[in-house]
């Protein structure tokens, strides 16, 4: 395999490009299962109607995993937002139909959305109290099966010269509730400070969804609590507001 093409850094893996292939390197300590279970996602979301590249292998290269899958050629939605800020609302609107083009799919073998956030919300810091109504409040929302990306933002979208739209990085995949999936896509905005855009992403997302704001809004909580079990310091003040429900605009 040919690693000299980079073409992402994250803070755990790098990517690159050999060819036709797009090589996932995870870095050394990465745990297999988490590994494992990003690809088997993958190949869920390959039996649905959505376009994303093909999964090619799972394997080793000096020492560390890797998930390799076909390269796909084009510019990722961010991408192409910063080179043409005018037409912002354009792409937030096919941002959202890209969206609502995955909650429309089934993968009954995906995790459970509501097994995974219960799991999460045991592992905050939270006291116990905190934790259960936490919980609570989780298990007293509708239970749905759509398939949820859990990482929905524009850079995770790759639009081809011919129009083509793909979704990358399953990882975070499961079943559930579209609106969770949602809040979790406003929650990215908050935290990298892009609040207005963040509002019209919600906006047209319950304008074309037909979803009430604040049955998104329900969802923050969970998702803002399991947020803070990554331990990003600089995000838990913010986190913590949302959590225990005090005005944070």
């Amino acid at each position: 395999m040919n690693l000299k093409n980079i073409i992402a850094t994250r803070p755990n893996k790098t990517i690159y490009r050999d060819g036709d292939k797009c090589i996932k390197l995870f870095h050394d300590g990465f745990l297999k299962t988490d590994v494992l279970n990003e690809s088997l996602n993958h190949a869920r979301i390959e039996e649905t109607a959505l376009n994303v590249p093909k999964l090619l292998e799972v394997t080793m290269v000096e020492g560390c995993w890797a998930i390799v899958s076909e390269y796909i050629e084009g510019r990722t939605l961010s991408e192409i937002m910063i080179a043409d800020p005018t037409n912002r609302e354009e792409y937030i609107n096919l941002m959202v139909d890209i969206q609502l083009d995955i909650h429309a799919q089934s993968s009954p073998l995906l995790t459970n959305h509501r097994d995974k956030m219960f799991r999460k919300i045991s592992l905050t810091d939270y006291d116990q109290n905190v934790k259960y109504e936490l919980q609570q409040h989780l298990e007293g929302m509708p239970k749905h099966n759509k398939v949820c990306h859990g990482d929905f933002r524009p850079s995770n979208i790759i639009i081809t010269k011919d129009g083509k739209r793909y979704i990358i990085d399953w990882s975070h995949a499961t079943k559930g509730n579209g609106s969770a999936d949602a809040a979790r896509t406003y929650l990215i905005y908050l935290l990298t400070g892009r609040q207005q855009e963040g509002e019209i992403y919600l906006k047209t997302f319950c304008e074309k969804s037909d979803t009430p704001r604040n049955y998104v809004e329900q969802w923050l909580r969970i998702v803002a609590a399991s947020q803070s079990v990554k331990g990003n310091e600089e995000e838990y003040s913010f986190l913590d507001r949302i959590v225990n429900v005090v005005d944070f605009w």
